[in-house]
């Protein structure tokens, strides 16, 4: 029990800021954080869900809301994941062969790609929550958590660009038939949890995730032989985007 605790904790620390005990990073209590992970997205979403569903209720301006609501993943993460997207951006733009496009993602300093992705990147997502609805705001909940397991599941399933980046080592460090049953069950949880709190849109959602999903896979082995820690990231990151996008404007959608 105290293995799964720690595990538990270093999922947290490791990818959100939200405050909680220190324990010992060994293979031990590292082996069960990726199971971990998608709950730090079940926070952000209940964070998201309550202020949508406050900020529409009192009246907030759209305008408002919609600021907070991009910024809310970014303050409970710090924004490890979007680190992902924009070097990514820059290694995607170089238009080098691999093992360059592999170097670019470990090179610290943000190019000039990087800056114009994260702009727009912001800025879209900005323009997606000024069109949401009170009733968006039940499927976006899982949308935080659905990325999370989806991106678990990559690592754990997907070749590896690098046997010693950041992919490899929680790789390693997980049981992994374990995990991904973990990981699996959570799937199904949130597709169910999507179909009941409103069916039509949970189903877009859910699909829109699966469709990114795959070609994650296909563009990872076409441009860089296999996932790294970035490229999760920016996984995770356009997930989050394109299902929010899809839910929202489907919404608008008069039938739907």
């Amino acid at each position: 029990m105290k293995r799964i605790y720690n595990s538990f904790l270093i999922a947290f620390s490791m990818y959100s800021r939200i405050p909680v005990p220190q324990c010992q990073w060994n293979d031990e209590n590292m082996a069960y954080a990726m199971c971990f992970f998608p709950w730090v997205g079940a926070v952000i979403g209940a964070v998201t869900w309550a202020f949508g569903v406050l900020a529409t209720g009192i009246g907030l301006t759209q305008s408002f809301y919609a600021v907070i609501l991009v910024l809310i993943p970014w303050l409970l993460t710090g924004g490890i994941h979007l680190d992902g997207l924009l070097d990514t951006a820059d290694a995607m733009s170089s238009w080098q062969e691999k093992e360059k496009r592999l170097e670019i993602l470990k090179d610290s300093r943000s190019g000039a790609f990087a800056v114009i992705t994260c702009a727009v990147y912001f800025l879209f997502y900005f323009g997606v929550y000024t069109q949401a609805t009170v009733r968006v705001f039940s499927v976006i909940a899982f949308i935080f958590m659905l990325s999370r397991s989806l991106s678990g599941l990559a690592i754990l399933t997907f070749p590896k660009a690098k046997k010693n980046g950041s992919a490899s080592a929680m790789a390693r460090n997980a049981r992994d038939r374990q995990v991904i049953a973990v990981l699996c069950v959570y799937l199904v949880l949130i597709l169910a949890g999507m179909l009941l709190v409103d069916g039509k849109l949970g189903l877009i959602a859910f699909v829109t995730a699966l469709v990114l999903f795959g070609l994650y896979y296909k563009n990872a082995m076409k441009y860089f032989g296999g996932v790294t820690g970035d490229l999760a990231g920016c996984f995770l990151s356009l997930c989050e985007l394109f299902c929010t996008a899809s839910v929202v404007i489907a919404a608008m959608i008069p039938g739907i």
